[in-house]
Protein backbone atom coordinates (compact mmCIF):
# COMPACT_ATOMS: atom_id res chain seq x y z
CA UNK A 1 0.00 0.00 0.00
CA UNK A 2 1.50 3.45 -0.80
CA UNK A 3 1.68 5.61 1.84
CA UNK A 4 -0.98 7.87 0.08
CA UNK A 5 -3.49 5.02 0.69
CA UNK A 6 -2.01 4.19 4.13
CA UNK A 7 -2.85 7.40 5.43
CA UNK A 8 -6.09 7.78 3.59
CA UNK A 9 -7.10 4.27 5.50
CA UNK A 10 -6.42 5.49 9.03
CA UNK A 11 -8.01 8.79 8.15
CA UNK A 12 -11.46 6.51 7.56
CA UNK A 13 -10.26 4.64 10.64
CA UNK A 14 -10.27 8.01 12.59
CA UNK A 15 -13.33 9.54 10.71
CA UNK A 16 -15.27 5.89 12.33
CA UNK A 17 -13.76 6.71 16.01
CA UNK A 18 -15.21 9.76 16.09
CA UNK A 19 -18.63 8.49 14.37
CA UNK A 20 -18.52 5.85 17.87
CA UNK A 21 -18.44 9.17 20.23
CA UNK A 22 -21.10 10.63 18.19
CA UNK A 23 -23.19 7.62 18.23
CA UNK A 24 -22.93 6.72 21.84
CA UNK A 25 -24.18 10.53 22.44
CA UNK A 26 -27.52 10.27 20.14
CA UNK A 27 -28.30 6.92 21.56
CA UNK A 28 -28.22 8.51 25.31
CA UNK A 29 -30.21 11.18 24.11
CA UNK A 30 -32.67 9.14 23.07
CA UNK A 31 -31.76 10.38 18.88
CA UNK A 32 -32.14 6.69 17.65
CA UNK A 33 -32.76 7.90 13.98
CA UNK A 34 -29.47 9.91 13.92
CA UNK A 35 -27.29 7.13 15.62
CA UNK A 36 -28.58 4.56 12.91
CA UNK A 37 -27.71 7.19 10.30
CA UNK A 38 -23.95 7.29 11.74
CA UNK A 39 -24.16 3.23 11.77
CA UNK A 40 -24.75 3.32 8.22
CA UNK A 41 -22.28 5.58 7.57
CA UNK A 42 -19.77 3.35 9.62
CA UNK A 43 -20.55 0.52 7.65
CA UNK A 44 -19.64 2.62 4.76
CA UNK A 45 -16.56 3.54 5.79
CA UNK A 46 -15.70 -0.14 6.67
CA UNK A 47 -16.76 -1.37 3.48
CA UNK A 48 -14.70 1.59 1.79
CA UNK A 49 -11.90 1.09 4.09
CA UNK A 50 -11.99 -2.96 3.31
CA UNK A 51 -12.11 -2.36 -0.77
CA UNK A 52 -8.94 0.11 -0.60
CA UNK A 53 -6.97 -2.68 1.43
CA UNK A 54 -8.28 -5.91 -0.93
CA UNK A 55 -7.77 -3.28 -4.19
CA UNK A 56 -3.79 -3.37 -2.53
CA UNK A 57 -2.84 -5.91 -1.00
CA UNK A 58 -5.14 -8.71 -2.49
CA UNK A 59 -7.87 -10.92 -1.47
CA UNK A 60 -7.87 -12.41 2.02
CA UNK A 61 -5.95 -9.52 4.29
CA UNK A 62 -6.49 -10.74 7.75
CA UNK A 63 -7.61 -6.82 8.00
CA UNK A 64 -10.48 -6.85 5.82
CA UNK A 65 -11.66 -10.23 8.11
CA UNK A 66 -11.63 -7.81 10.66
CA UNK A 67 -13.41 -5.15 8.41
CA UNK A 68 -16.33 -7.60 7.82
CA UNK A 69 -16.84 -8.29 11.47
CA UNK A 70 -16.92 -5.01 12.17
CA UNK A 71 -20.04 -4.47 9.45
CA UNK A 72 -21.42 -7.39 11.03
CA UNK A 73 -21.26 -5.97 14.24
CA UNK A 74 -22.77 -2.24 12.80
CA UNK A 75 -25.61 -4.11 10.97
CA UNK A 76 -26.75 -6.14 14.13
CA UNK A 77 -26.48 -2.89 16.04
CA UNK A 78 -28.80 -1.09 13.51
CA UNK A 79 -31.34 -3.84 12.97
CA UNK A 80 -31.68 -4.14 16.74
CA UNK A 81 -32.84 -0.51 16.96
CA UNK A 82 -34.83 -0.84 14.18
CA UNK A 83 -36.69 -3.36 15.70
CA UNK A 84 -37.40 -1.25 18.80
CA UNK A 85 -35.09 -2.96 21.36
CA UNK A 86 -33.17 -0.97 24.07
CA UNK A 87 -29.22 -1.21 24.03
CA UNK A 88 -26.87 -0.29 26.23
CA UNK A 89 -25.26 2.51 24.90
CA UNK A 90 -22.11 2.31 27.14
CA UNK A 91 -21.51 -1.57 25.65
CA UNK A 92 -21.96 -0.63 22.02
CA UNK A 93 -19.69 1.81 22.13
CA UNK A 94 -17.32 -0.58 23.81
CA UNK A 95 -17.74 -3.30 21.49
CA UNK A 96 -17.23 -0.78 18.38
CA UNK A 97 -14.12 0.14 19.95
CA UNK A 98 -12.51 -2.98 20.20
CA UNK A 99 -13.36 -3.86 16.90
CA UNK A 100 -11.88 -0.90 15.65
CA UNK A 101 -8.83 -1.55 17.64
CA UNK A 102 -7.86 -4.42 16.69
CA UNK A 103 -8.50 -2.56 12.43
CA UNK A 104 -6.26 -0.36 13.74
CA UNK A 105 -3.49 -2.76 14.79
CA UNK A 106 -3.77 -4.61 11.88
CA UNK A 107 -3.53 -1.51 9.59
CA UNK A 108 -0.39 -0.31 11.23
CA UNK A 109 1.16 -4.13 11.45
CA UNK A 110 0.12 -6.05 8.75
CA UNK A 111 0.32 -3.35 5.74
CA UNK A 112 3.58 -2.27 4.97
CA UNK A 113 3.78 1.26 2.87
CA UNK A 114 5.35 0.68 -0.51
CA UNK A 115 7.04 3.04 -2.06
CA UNK A 116 7.12 3.45 -5.75
CA UNK A 117 10.26 4.73 -7.34
CA UNK A 118 10.52 5.50 -11.30
CA UNK A 119 14.15 6.00 -13.13
CA UNK A 120 13.58 7.87 -16.59
CA UNK A 121 16.98 7.69 -18.80
CA UNK A 122 17.23 8.62 -21.84
CA UNK A 123 20.06 7.25 -23.22
CA UNK A 124 20.91 3.41 -22.94
CA UNK A 125 24.85 4.35 -22.70
CA UNK A 126 24.02 5.99 -19.87
CA UNK A 127 21.90 3.48 -18.34
CA UNK A 128 24.97 2.31 -15.94
CA UNK A 129 25.00 5.97 -13.95
CA UNK A 130 21.35 4.39 -12.34
CA UNK A 131 21.57 0.84 -12.27
CA UNK A 132 22.97 -0.04 -8.62
CA UNK A 133 20.58 2.37 -7.38
CA UNK A 134 17.56 0.44 -9.21
CA UNK A 135 19.02 -2.33 -8.36
CA UNK A 136 19.00 -1.47 -4.95
CA UNK A 137 15.27 -0.50 -5.12
CA UNK A 138 14.03 -3.61 -6.33
CA UNK A 139 15.83 -5.59 -3.58
CA UNK A 140 13.47 -3.58 -1.24
CA UNK A 141 10.54 -6.16 -0.70
CA UNK A 142 8.08 -2.87 0.11
CA UNK A 143 9.50 -0.93 -3.03
CA UNK A 144 7.96 -0.65 -6.67
CA UNK A 145 10.72 0.32 -8.96
CA UNK A 146 10.19 0.92 -12.34
CA UNK A 147 12.50 1.69 -15.02
CA UNK A 148 11.05 4.64 -18.10
CA UNK A 149 13.37 5.26 -20.72
CA UNK A 150 12.30 8.53 -22.38
CA UNK A 151 12.36 9.93 -25.91
CA UNK A 152 15.23 12.46 -26.78
CA UNK A 153 15.62 14.98 -29.59
CA UNK A 154 18.35 16.17 -31.81
CA UNK A 155 18.20 20.07 -31.94
CA UNK A 156 18.74 22.26 -34.76
CA UNK A 157 21.13 25.51 -34.66
CA UNK A 158 18.11 27.39 -34.06
CA UNK A 159 16.89 25.14 -30.49
CA UNK A 160 14.06 23.43 -32.90
CA UNK A 161 13.63 20.02 -32.40
CA UNK A 162 15.29 17.54 -35.22
CA UNK A 163 14.78 13.57 -35.41
CA UNK A 164 13.66 11.80 -31.66
CA UNK A 165 15.54 9.03 -30.63
CA UNK A 166 13.80 6.49 -28.46
CA UNK A 167 16.23 3.55 -27.23
CA UNK A 168 13.96 1.28 -25.23
CA UNK A 169 15.00 -1.68 -27.34
CA UNK A 170 18.83 -1.17 -25.90
CA UNK A 171 18.63 -1.77 -22.42
CA UNK A 172 20.11 -5.44 -20.93
CA UNK A 173 17.88 -8.31 -21.01
CA UNK A 174 17.38 -8.08 -17.16
CA UNK A 175 16.18 -4.77 -17.13
CA UNK A 176 12.41 -4.46 -17.70
CA UNK A 177 11.06 -1.51 -19.32
CA UNK A 178 7.83 0.62 -19.41
CA UNK A 179 7.02 2.62 -22.48
CA UNK A 180 6.72 6.27 -21.50
CA UNK A 181 3.04 6.73 -22.61
CA UNK A 182 1.52 3.83 -20.64
CA UNK A 183 2.78 5.51 -16.59
CA UNK A 184 0.49 7.99 -15.51
CA UNK A 185 2.65 10.16 -13.61
CA UNK A 186 -0.65 12.26 -12.44
CA UNK A 187 -2.11 8.50 -11.48
CA UNK A 188 1.05 7.24 -9.59
CA UNK A 189 2.82 10.15 -7.78
CA UNK A 190 5.67 8.16 -7.45
CA UNK A 191 7.80 8.61 -4.08
CA UNK A 192 10.76 9.09 -5.75
CA UNK A 193 12.01 9.75 -9.61
CA UNK A 194 15.43 9.57 -10.75
CA UNK A 195 16.64 11.47 -13.41
CA UNK A 196 20.70 11.28 -14.96
CA UNK A 197 19.90 14.70 -17.31
CA UNK A 198 19.40 18.08 -15.91
CA UNK A 199 19.78 19.89 -18.61
CA UNK A 200 15.84 20.87 -20.27
CA UNK A 201 15.94 23.19 -22.49
CA UNK A 202 19.46 24.27 -21.75
CA UNK A 203 21.57 21.57 -24.11
CA UNK A 204 22.05 23.19 -27.48
CA UNK A 205 22.64 19.89 -29.05
CA UNK A 206 19.69 17.35 -27.71
CA UNK A 207 16.70 17.27 -25.40
CA UNK A 208 15.07 14.71 -23.52
CA UNK A 209 11.51 15.44 -24.72
CA UNK A 210 9.63 18.80 -22.94
CA UNK A 211 7.09 16.52 -21.15
CA UNK A 212 9.83 15.39 -19.01
CA UNK A 213 11.55 18.39 -18.13
CA UNK A 214 12.79 18.59 -14.60
CA UNK A 215 10.14 21.09 -13.54
CA UNK A 216 6.79 19.16 -15.10
CA UNK A 217 8.58 16.11 -13.24
CA UNK A 218 8.90 17.78 -9.85
CA UNK A 219 4.77 18.47 -9.73
CA UNK A 220 4.50 14.47 -9.57
CA UNK A 221 6.69 13.64 -6.75
CA UNK A 222 8.18 14.39 -3.68
CA UNK A 223 11.68 13.72 -4.50
CA UNK A 224 13.42 14.33 -7.28
CA UNK A 225 16.58 13.21 -7.66
CA UNK A 226 19.50 13.95 -10.18
CA UNK A 227 22.59 11.44 -10.71
CA UNK A 228 24.95 13.18 -12.90
CA UNK A 229 25.43 10.28 -15.75
CA UNK A 230 29.02 11.63 -16.00
CA UNK A 231 32.36 11.34 -13.73
CA UNK A 232 34.58 14.18 -13.45
CA UNK A 233 37.68 14.08 -12.40
CA UNK A 234 38.75 14.87 -8.58
CA UNK A 235 40.31 18.01 -7.92
CA UNK A 236 40.39 20.35 -4.77
CA UNK A 237 38.00 22.59 -4.01
CA UNK A 238 40.16 25.55 -3.36
CA UNK A 239 41.78 24.79 -7.21
CA UNK A 240 40.05 28.01 -9.14
CA UNK A 241 41.30 27.43 -12.33
CA UNK A 242 40.02 23.62 -11.74
CA UNK A 243 37.16 24.64 -10.74
CA UNK A 244 36.41 26.98 -13.45
CA UNK A 245 36.28 24.38 -15.72
CA UNK A 246 33.83 22.01 -14.24
CA UNK A 247 31.66 25.22 -12.74
CA UNK A 248 28.96 24.79 -15.33
CA UNK A 249 28.05 21.59 -14.55
CA UNK A 250 26.73 22.74 -11.18
CA UNK A 251 24.23 24.70 -12.15
CA UNK A 252 21.18 23.55 -14.46
CA UNK A 253 17.96 23.64 -14.35
CA UNK A 254 17.30 20.03 -13.21
CA UNK A 255 19.71 20.21 -10.10
CA UNK A 256 17.82 23.78 -9.11
CA UNK A 257 14.32 21.48 -9.34
CA UNK A 258 15.79 18.16 -7.67
CA UNK A 259 15.52 17.50 -4.41
CA UNK A 260 18.97 15.70 -3.91
CA UNK A 261 21.99 15.21 -6.73
CA UNK A 262 23.85 12.80 -5.50
CA UNK A 263 27.95 13.68 -6.93
CA UNK A 264 30.86 11.19 -6.80
CA UNK A 265 32.28 12.55 -3.77
CA UNK A 266 32.30 15.19 -0.51
CA UNK A 267 34.91 17.48 -2.22
CA UNK A 268 32.63 17.46 -5.39
CA UNK A 269 29.77 18.42 -3.10
CA UNK A 270 31.69 21.68 -1.71
CA UNK A 271 32.25 22.38 -5.38
CA UNK A 272 28.97 21.87 -6.21
CA UNK A 273 27.48 23.87 -3.22
CA UNK A 274 29.90 26.67 -3.75
CA UNK A 275 29.35 27.36 -7.53
CA UNK A 276 25.62 27.11 -6.88
CA UNK A 277 25.44 29.59 -4.49
CA UNK A 278 27.12 31.71 -7.02
CA UNK A 279 24.77 31.01 -9.69
CA UNK A 280 21.83 31.33 -7.58
CA UNK A 281 22.54 34.55 -6.41
CA UNK A 282 24.02 36.32 -10.31
CA UNK A 283 19.85 34.21 -11.69
CA UNK A 284 17.98 36.17 -8.51
CA UNK A 285 17.31 33.21 -7.02
CA UNK A 286 15.88 33.26 -3.62
CA UNK A 287 15.28 31.54 -0.15
CA UNK A 288 16.45 28.28 0.14
CA UNK A 289 18.62 28.12 -3.18
CA UNK A 290 20.93 30.65 -1.15
CA UNK A 291 20.94 28.93 2.28
CA UNK A 292 23.81 26.96 2.34
CA UNK A 293 22.55 24.43 5.06
CA UNK A 294 19.86 23.72 2.91
CA UNK A 295 22.14 23.07 0.15
CA UNK A 296 24.88 21.15 1.98
CA UNK A 297 21.34 18.65 2.49
CA UNK A 298 20.83 19.00 -1.24
CA UNK A 299 24.03 17.74 -2.55
CA UNK A 300 25.06 14.24 -1.32
CA UNK A 301 28.74 12.94 -2.30
CA UNK A 302 27.61 9.31 -2.01
CA UNK A 303 29.57 8.42 -4.83
CA UNK A 304 28.98 7.32 -8.82
CA UNK A 305 27.11 4.30 -9.89
CA UNK A 306 29.39 3.90 -12.57
CA UNK A 307 32.27 2.44 -10.39
CA UNK A 308 30.36 -0.89 -10.15
CA UNK A 309 31.53 -2.84 -12.58
CA UNK A 310 35.11 -1.68 -12.13
CA UNK A 311 34.17 -2.78 -8.32
CA UNK A 312 32.76 -6.16 -9.37
CA UNK A 313 35.65 -7.54 -10.97
CA UNK A 314 38.25 -7.33 -8.57
CA UNK A 315 36.60 -10.47 -6.87
CA UNK A 316 39.05 -12.82 -8.73
CA UNK A 317 41.82 -11.55 -7.33
CA UNK A 318 40.62 -12.45 -3.54
CA UNK A 319 41.94 -14.96 -1.44
CA UNK A 320 38.84 -16.73 0.24
CA UNK A 321 39.14 -19.06 3.36
CA UNK A 322 37.76 -22.92 2.83
CA UNK A 323 36.03 -22.13 6.15
CA UNK A 324 33.91 -19.55 3.95
CA UNK A 325 33.82 -21.27 0.72
CA UNK A 326 32.01 -23.91 2.59
CA UNK A 327 29.34 -21.45 3.53
CA UNK A 328 29.34 -19.79 0.25
CA UNK A 329 29.41 -22.48 -2.64
CA UNK A 330 26.13 -24.06 -3.56
CA UNK A 331 26.54 -28.03 -3.82
CA UNK A 332 26.67 -27.38 -7.72
CA UNK A 333 29.49 -25.27 -7.23
CA UNK A 334 28.10 -21.93 -7.73
CA UNK A 335 28.31 -19.12 -5.44
CA UNK A 336 25.18 -17.88 -3.36
CA UNK A 337 24.23 -14.36 -3.07
CA UNK A 338 26.87 -12.80 -0.10
CA UNK A 339 25.29 -10.00 2.28
CA UNK A 340 27.69 -7.86 4.34
CA UNK A 341 25.71 -7.73 7.62
CA UNK A 342 27.76 -4.85 9.62
CA UNK A 343 26.78 -4.11 13.28
CA UNK A 344 28.49 -1.13 14.26
CA UNK A 345 28.61 0.76 17.66
CA UNK A 346 27.39 3.80 17.33
CA UNK A 347 23.74 1.74 16.71
CA UNK A 348 24.60 -0.24 19.88
CA UNK A 349 25.12 2.98 21.70
CA UNK A 350 22.10 4.47 20.56
CA UNK A 351 19.53 1.72 21.07
CA UNK A 352 20.83 -1.06 23.85
CA UNK A 353 18.68 -4.13 23.81
CA UNK A 354 16.31 -3.06 20.77
CA UNK A 355 19.68 -3.41 18.72
CA UNK A 356 20.32 -6.97 19.88
CA UNK A 357 16.90 -8.23 19.45
CA UNK A 358 17.26 -6.85 16.10
CA UNK A 359 20.71 -8.70 15.74
CA UNK A 360 18.51 -11.93 16.86
CA UNK A 361 15.97 -11.17 13.83
CA UNK A 362 18.21 -10.69 11.35
CA UNK A 363 19.48 -13.82 12.00
CA UNK A 364 16.50 -15.92 12.09
CA UNK A 365 15.77 -14.56 8.85
CA UNK A 366 18.95 -14.78 6.83
CA UNK A 367 18.77 -18.67 8.29
CA UNK A 368 16.07 -19.13 6.74
CA UNK A 369 17.02 -18.27 3.59
CA UNK A 370 21.04 -19.75 3.96
CA UNK A 371 20.04 -22.05 0.73
CA UNK A 372 20.51 -18.87 -1.34
CA UNK A 373 22.00 -16.53 0.85
CA UNK A 374 25.44 -16.29 2.43
CA UNK A 375 25.40 -14.03 5.63
CA UNK A 376 28.81 -13.01 6.40
CA UNK A 377 28.58 -10.93 9.65
CA UNK A 378 31.40 -8.47 10.35
CA UNK A 379 30.81 -6.79 13.61
CA UNK A 380 33.22 -3.56 14.76
CA UNK A 381 36.45 -5.18 16.31
CA UNK A 382 36.07 -2.91 19.44
CA UNK A 383 31.73 -3.91 19.84
CA UNK A 384 32.57 -6.40 22.48
CA UNK A 385 34.67 -4.23 24.33
CA UNK A 386 32.25 -1.36 24.19
CA UNK A 387 29.65 -3.44 25.41
CA UNK A 388 31.69 -4.65 28.79
CA UNK A 389 32.37 -0.94 29.59
CA UNK A 390 29.23 1.02 28.65
CA UNK A 391 26.54 -1.51 28.13
CA UNK A 392 27.22 -4.93 30.12
CA UNK A 393 23.76 -5.48 30.98
CA UNK A 394 23.64 -6.72 26.98
CA UNK A 395 26.30 -8.45 26.35
CA UNK A 396 25.21 -11.75 27.65
CA UNK A 397 22.60 -11.95 25.05
CA UNK A 398 25.07 -10.65 22.36
CA UNK A 399 27.69 -13.07 23.43
CA UNK A 400 24.99 -16.03 23.40
CA UNK A 401 23.56 -15.10 19.85
CA UNK A 402 27.29 -14.94 18.83
CA UNK A 403 28.20 -18.42 20.01
CA UNK A 404 25.08 -19.72 18.33
CA UNK A 405 25.82 -18.25 15.56
CA UNK A 406 29.58 -19.80 15.25
CA UNK A 407 28.51 -23.39 16.44
CA UNK A 408 25.73 -23.70 13.81
CA UNK A 409 27.85 -22.73 11.13
CA UNK A 410 25.53 -21.74 8.53
CA UNK A 411 27.26 -17.69 8.14
CA UNK A 412 30.38 -16.63 8.20
CA UNK A 413 31.97 -14.32 11.45
CA UNK A 414 34.51 -12.09 10.08
CA UNK A 415 36.82 -10.78 13.16
CA UNK A 416 39.83 -10.00 10.99
CA UNK A 417 41.40 -6.96 9.94
CA UNK A 418 40.89 -7.02 6.28
CA UNK A 419 37.74 -5.13 6.13
CA UNK A 420 37.91 -4.49 1.91
CA UNK A 421 38.25 -8.30 1.43
CA UNK A 422 34.56 -8.27 2.74
CA UNK A 423 33.17 -5.06 0.51
CA UNK A 424 34.52 -6.88 -2.43
CA UNK A 425 33.36 -10.09 -2.25
CA UNK A 426 30.15 -9.50 -1.14
CA UNK A 427 26.95 -8.31 -3.09
CA UNK A 428 24.87 -6.41 -0.94
CA UNK A 429 25.45 -4.43 2.42
CA UNK A 430 22.70 -4.19 5.30
CA UNK A 431 23.26 -3.22 8.76
CA UNK A 432 24.48 0.25 10.96
CA UNK A 433 25.55 3.01 8.96
CA UNK A 434 28.85 3.56 9.84
CA UNK A 435 32.68 4.24 8.29
CA UNK A 436 31.81 1.14 6.31
CA UNK A 437 29.70 2.75 4.40
CA UNK A 438 31.36 5.61 3.41
CA UNK A 439 33.72 2.34 1.73
CA UNK A 440 30.78 0.41 0.51
CA UNK A 441 30.05 3.50 -1.19
CA UNK A 442 32.62 3.17 -3.77
CA UNK A 443 31.53 0.09 -5.06
CA UNK A 444 28.34 0.93 -6.27
CA UNK A 445 26.36 -2.19 -5.18
CA UNK A 446 23.26 -2.03 -2.67
CA UNK A 447 23.62 -0.48 0.98
CA UNK A 448 20.16 -0.90 3.03
CA UNK A 449 20.59 0.49 6.64
CA UNK A 450 19.14 -1.36 9.12
CA UNK A 451 15.90 -0.10 11.05
CA UNK A 452 16.18 -1.51 14.46
CA UNK A 453 12.34 -0.04 15.05
CA UNK A 454 11.47 -2.80 12.76
CA UNK A 455 11.72 -6.50 12.95
CA UNK A 456 10.02 -9.29 10.75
Amino acid sequence: MRKAQKQQAQELVGQMEEAHDQFKKFIEQGSTPSAMELLEECQNSGITLGTLIEDTEGEGHPTVSLLEEYCELTYQIHKDLTEGQEISAKKVHKLLKQKLIKISNSLRNDISVRREVVFLPYKASMWDSLESVWRAACEDEDCDAHVIPIPYYDKNPDGSFREMHYEADQYPEYVPVMRYDEYDFAKHRPDVIYIHNAYDQWNLVTSVHPDFFSGKLKKYTEKLVYIPYFVLDEVEPDNEQAVEGIKHFCFMPGIVNADHVIVQSEDMKKIYVNEYLKAAKEHGLQGKHLDRTYLDQKFLGLGSPKYDKICDTAREDLDIPREWLKVIEKTDGSWKKIILYNTGIAALLTHNEKWVDKIENVLTIFRENEDEIALLWRPHPLIESTMRSMRPEVLQKYTQLKEQYLAEGWGIYDETADVDRAVVISDAYYGDGSSVVQLYQQTGKPIMIQNVEILT
